[in-house]
């Protein structure tokens, strides 16, 4: 759901008519490999990950390109650089139990699946998330929970959790999330108001409390909640 603030946005520079395991080697090598992102895992993942069975028909052409994309319901599938840089900020474990708020298409999810012990992912639009459960099936993904709802009480039932990811800004962290998350636990999540420049933040819950430092300004869709609650 969001393009980072300070890495410009272009088309990925590819072959758009090769096949998708080249496009992806490409994706992988001159949109993440190149920016930074170095952590062995997260480059295999990124690699194995059909970014475009995560896409619109209509779009699949584009589904490499640096650059996020509408998947519908005014929502889109995150920069792969974005998704990449979240990913690696995590630190995941392989063992790991992870909680993703915002599943939107299932592209992250599948990405943390391919790390993690096991994904828990809420979605609060219901046909995003029967789509992306039906696509992470599909896969394979068997790893990977998907829930309709929403996502700011988290989900207490699998809690605590040792990673979680917010793939949408809230005003400020939710604290619910911040009870779920486990002893030595990490939080990555975008937090800002929707107009205004937003940060991404790294929490993470220390013998000595909570602990939160910015890291890059990026551009996510707003965390929304039902209207009844």
């Amino acid at each position: 759901p969001a393009s980072s603030g300070v890495q410009a946005v272009r088309a990925s520079g590819g072959h758009p008519r090769a096949p998708p395991p080249a496009r992806r080697a490409d994706m992988v090598e001159r949109q993440i490999r190149a920016r930074g992102v170095t952590d062995a895992g997260v480059l295999t993942a990124l690699s194995k990950v059909p970014r475009e069975r995560f896409v619109p028909e209509a779009l699949q052409d584009r589904a490499y390109d640096d650059t996020p994309l509408p998947i519908g319901f005014n929502q889109t599938i995150s920069q792969p650089y974005i998704v990449a840089y979240m990913t690696e900020a995590l630190g995941i474990e392989a063992d790991d139990r992870v909680l993703e708020i915002g599943t939107g298409s299932g592209y992250q999810a599948a990405v943390l699946g391919e790390l993690a012990g096991m994904v828990y992912t809420i979605e609060i639009v219901p046909e995003l998330a029967e789509r992306a459960a039906a696509t992470l099936k599909e896969l394979g993904y068997g790893n990977v929970h998907v829930r309709a709802g929403d996502g700011y009480a988290g989900w207490p039932e699998h809690a605590p959790f040792d990673r979680i990811m917010v793939t949408a800004a809230p005003a400020e962290i939710p604290a619910p999330l911040l009870e779920q998350l486990a002893p030595g636990g990490r939080l990555v999540i975008p937090v800002g108001e929707q107009g205004q420049t937003q940060w991404m933040t790294i929490v993470e819950k220390t013998d000595r409390g909570v602990v939160s430092r910015r890291t890059i300004p990026v551009q996510f869709v707003p965390f929304t909640r039902n209207p009844d609650r």
